[in-house]
């Protein structure tokens, strides 16, 4: 890379391999696998990712770290003779040397890790939206600050540490950022903490680090997925838009395919048991249910997570998180994995619909397909 968005990428393959004094002599470069798959690139007029790799050191430990640099064409293959010195002799191979463009007018984004929108599917173009990073509250509303611990390190499972404490007696996340279990509503530390920005209770404010990537699918519209494997418990995004009362959110159910509700699971069971015993004034199933309810609306104003798909039987679980206030009504809703996710796999969560449950303004039952391909679909959203 010179700086002009033009790279000179080498192709795979032929290089010498082993160590001194056992080294296998070069072979020329053949138009398979990687090679090829450039090649018809130019051929197709199809643009691919560039990924940067790098090794860093971490805890004592070299690993090798990925950067998403955006999507560029492939111009130009030339074949040139490539020269090697083993054993004091020298050798010559031919290598490919792919010519790679950066495409123009690439945003350069409002998220610490970039995010690219690819289709290869036809050529529509992902719909026009305002890409936020923080949830736009409503008008007039102040946050309640959340009380905070005074740990001077790291926070952990102690009797010392007020999040702990709020958390049930122990840590929601593992020293790697992962979930340890999911919960009606986890507390992350927060600004009125003295904990560092360091500490292992911070994990989904700290925004998104996984490359993710939008994409058009074959039949269910734009989706998400990442470039990277995703391990069971990461954080992977939080679903942002504006934030309405639920009477406004009424409003708006002619174009409800944005809309998410929050702060009304607390009355799961599944989720809910042993929480209330520990957390002083957390609001039981019940109680919750009564407050009035607030609706993220992410049609206009959103993020990634505004692209995430249903699926009958997903990979990703919608998690309640406060760290920046104390209103367990506007719950953050942070997406994480539910299991183990390789790569370029479509990330998916359950929209929590039943069927039946959603009525237009006359009363009349609404229906709305499912084509999420799983083993247990149910054939409908609602």
């Amino acid at each position: 890379m010179d700086g002009s968005g033009v790279l000179i990428y080498t192709g795979s393959g032929g290089q010498p391999t082993g160590k001194k004094g056992h080294m296998t002599l070069p072979q020329d470069q053949q138009l398979v696998r990687g090679n090829l798959a450039l090649k018809n690139s130019i051929d197709v007029k199809t643009p691919v990712r560039v990924i940067y790799g790098r090794n860093i050191s971490e805890t004592g430990k070299s690993v090798m770290a990925f950067t998403y640099d955006g999507l560029y064409m492939v111009e130009e293959l030339r074949e040139e003779p490539e020269k090697y010195k083993i054993g004091g002799s020298e050798y010559t191979a031919k290598v490919f040397k792919f010519k790679l463009v950066r495409l123009p007018l690439q945003p350069e984004g409002q998220e610490k890790m970039p995010i690219c929108a690819i289709n290869t599917v036809d050529d529509e173009k992902p719909p026009e939206f305002n890409y936020i990073t923080r949830m736009i509250y409503p008008a007039g509303y102040e946050k309640t600050v959340a009380s905070g611990c005074e740990c001077i390190g790291r926070c952990s499972s102690s009797k010392k540490c007020a999040c702990a404490t709020k958390n049930g007696g122990e840590m929601p996340f593992n020293f790697s950022g992962a979930i340890v279990q999911a919960k009606p509503l986890i507390f992350e530390c927060g600004p009125a903490c003295r904990c560092p920005p360091s500490c292992y209770n911070r994990v989904s404010q700290r925004g998104i680090r996984i490359p993710l990537e939008i994409f058009k699918t074959e039949t269910r519209g734009w989706g998400v997925r990442s470039l990277s494997s995703i391990p069971s418990g990461s954080f992977v995004c939080e679903y942002l838009g504006e934030l309405l009362k639920d009477e406004e959110a009424e409003k708006r159910k002619h174009n409800d395919a944005y809309l998410f509700d929050i702060g009304h699971n607390y009355d799961d069971a599944a989720l809910w048991e042993g929480l209330a015993g520990f957390v002083a004034g957390t609001k039981s199933g019940s109680e919750a249910s009564e407050s009035e309810g607030f609706t993220i609306d992410a049609a206009e104003m959103g993020n990634v997570g505004r692209f995430i798909n249903h699926s009958c039987s997903p990979n990703l679980y919608a998690q309640n998180v406060l760290f920046d206030h104390d209103d367990r009504e506007m719950p953050h809703v942070m997406f994480f994995a539910a299991e183990n996710i390789p790569p370029l796999e479509e990330l998916t969560y359950h929209y929590n619909y039943t069927i039946g449950q959603v009525r237009d303004s006359q009363g009349n039952e609404k229906v709305k397909e499912c084509y999420c391909g799983s083993s247990e679909c149910q054939g409908r959203l609602y």
